[in-house]
């Protein structure tokens, strides 16, 4: 079950006695624990039916006490253990998990960290309640994710603007819907975000960014180029080498991948770009630029880049300079 499911179940009023919460993506699990402290109880049944752990500070038998306690002036209490996998003893709360309290909603966020599926523990969440595996989203689901989550705050956002926060936030989900947020509060009436307001409010460029970049050497474009990575010089904070490497790396890998598909249609290289026909048609363009070998040599060389600017055989060239070395020695 999803953490969207899990809330959905709980606006309808449907609960289990565990939910347990794990894995290496905390959004999910964070937004699951923020919705069960905020929302289960009405406001004048909290105060005396929510109770709030954290794992660091808290010990097995005082989490038991709580869970066993029976609700006031209420239908049922919410029992919540935050950063769980801190907790000392964490097991001993099998006893608990094999027989729980019913009127008791038990939600627990075991970050980072997963059970042992095969023991008893586990077994014993699986049948008394619900375990809940938050993943990371992959590369390639972060362009629909990202729109779902503009759209379901009743905004709209441009291609170009949402391929600017990915490329500049990446994979950290807090952090996108918080800069996300920053936008439309000072949007006033206006519906949909574009790359004006991306540059505005958030302090990405919209000319000097690592997509630009990247289409700048896609169409050998070496002065274009030049001039990005002077920006980034400029404004170290903008694009970290760090964040540009492994950004462009993903790029020239979705082109080289368009040599092995038989259909290198707009059509059929588009699964390649989160189904955008426009980032198809210009990966087409560098694939027929550059050739199977010219993305291989790029490859390459984000390869070797990333190498030095973490200091492997490098003695000290700065970042911008690094960047110039290697996008000369791509377009040539």
């Amino acid at each position: 079950m999803s953490a969207e499911k899990i809330i959905a179940e709980w606006k309808k009023g449907v609960y289990k006695p565990l939910y347990w919460l794990e894995g290496e993506e905390p959004y999910f699990i964070d937004k699951v624990v923020e919705y069960a402290e905020s929302n289960i109880l009405q406001e004048s049944e909290a105060s005396f039916n929510l109770t709030v752990f954290y794992g660091r500070d808290a010990d097995w038998t005082s989490v038991i006490n709580a869970c066993r306690r029976y609700p006031m002036f209420a239908e049922r209490q919410v029992v919540l253990l935050k950063e769980a996998q801190q907790m000392k003893d964490i097991d001993k709360l099998e006893g608990y998990v094999i027989n729980p309290l019913h009127s008791t909603v038990f939600v627990v966020a075991y970050k980072d960290k997963k059970i042992d599926g095969r023991t008893n523990f586990a077994r014993a969440l699986k049948k008394n309640g619900e375990l809940f595996q938050s993943k990371k989203i992959y590369e390639s689901q972060l362009p629909e994710w990202a729109k779902e989550m503009v759209l379901a705050k009743g905004f709209d956002i441009t291609p170009q603007a949402l391929q600017l926060l990915i490329d500049h936030i990446g994979n950290d989900l807090n952090r996108m819907e918080n800069e996300v947020e920053k936008v439309w509060i000072n949007l006033g009436t206006k519906k949909k975000i574009d790359a004006d307001d991306i540059e505005k409010y958030v302090g990405i460029s919209k000319e000097f960014n690592a997509f630009e970049l990247q289409t700048a050497i896609a169409k050998k474009d070496l002065a274009k180029a030049i001039r990005i990575i002077q920006y980034f010089h400029a404004n170290p904070k903008a694009a970290p080498i760090q964040l540009i490497l492994p950004a462009i790396y993903s790029y020239f890998s979705k082109i080289y991948s368009i040599f092995s598909l038989d259909d290198k249609s707009e059509n059929g290289v588009k699964g390649l770009f989160s189904n955008n026909f426009y980032a198809a048609k210009d990966g087409l363009a560098a694939a027929k630029i550059y050739g199977l070998q010219g993305i291989e040599k790029i490859l390459l060389l984000l390869h070797e880049y990333n190498l030095k600017s973490i200091g492997v055989n490098n003695a000290g060239t700065a970042d911008a300079e690094l960047m110039k070395e290697m996008v000369v020695k791509m377009v040539s």
